[in-house]
């Protein structure tokens, strides 16, 4: 009874950036507290999370508000290097804050506006690798 013992290997799990699109007026008190929890406090703020099912499921609450898809690692090392922001903290540390502060896009968002989905030719929702494009095109 020679059982050989594997070492455990880490998934490689996706990332996802979100994107905010929409305004704080007429907000929902839960809607307004769950962009708060994703560090998405004001529009063109960005942030990148892995994907689990607590991300999807704020993601459900706020598909009216946001954009968001599977970003690649290209685009990531290239909103890292030119928007990431550093502040010391009150011990003196450099500390990275967790999100990412973005330019309008240029060209716009979507031809339809930020009211309708992306599926519909909006902005607002699921893009898949396309939310890299806005990315890229918002730094």
């Amino acid at each position: 009874m020679n059982q050989e013992i594997k070492p455990k290997q880490k998934k490689q799990t996706s990332k996802i950036a979100i994107v905010r699109v929409r305004g704080n007026v007429n907000l929902k008190k839960s809607i307004k507290d769950t962009l708060k929890m994703l560090r998405l406090y004001r529009k063109n703020y960005c942030a990148v999370y892995n994907a689990t099912p607590a991300i999807s499921g704020m993601l459900q609450k706020i598909k009216d508000y946001a954009t968001w898809g599977e970003i690649d690692d290209e685009t990531l090392k290239l909103l890292k290097e030119k928007r990431e922001e550093k502040t010391k903290n009150k011990e003196g540390k450099v500390v990275v804050k967790p999100f990412f502060r973005l330019a309008p896009p240029r060209k716009g968002f979507a031809r339809k506006g930020i009211k309708m989905p992306f599926n519909l030719g909006g902005a607002l929702g699921y893009r898949k690798e396309k939310i890299n494009d806005l990315i890229k095109r918002m730094i």
